[in-house]
């Protein structure tokens, strides 16, 4: 069975960060493509980040990209998203996925709020 756990979420001030974790089981971690998408309240989803199995290809939506940096640890079967600079427009729900077969953890939420 394929889970996928989100967690690192929280409310922030303009200009602050947040590292999300997520762990991944049930598959061989190192074999997939991950990525970092987010539901902004009332939009729909939008992909933020995406990073291969060995970790070597890397990318960004313009609107993350300087801001954003995606990893992972494939010893660990954990990517992570780590977050600068949030402004307002960062506030959304944040999901991890296996976009091969649509596995989508439940998400963290991530409030940037002055």
């Amino acid at each position: 069975q394929v889970t996928l756990v989100e967690s690192g979420g929280g409310t922030v001030q303009p200009g602050g960060s947040l590292k999300l974790s997520c762990v991944a089981s049930g598959f061989t971690f190192r074999n997939y493509l991950l990525r970092w998408v987010r539901q902004p309240p009332g939009k729909n989803l939008e992909w933020v980040s995406g990073i291969n199995g060995d970790g070597r290809s890397i990318s960004y939506a313009a609107s993350v990209r300087g801001r954003f940096t995606i990893s992972r640890d494939n010893a660990k079967n954990t990517v992570y998203l780590e977050m600068n600079d949030l402004r307002p427009e960062d506030t959304a729900v944040y999901y991890c996925e296996r976009p091969d077969e649509n596995y989508r953890g439940q998400g963290t939420r991530v409030t940037v709020s002055s």
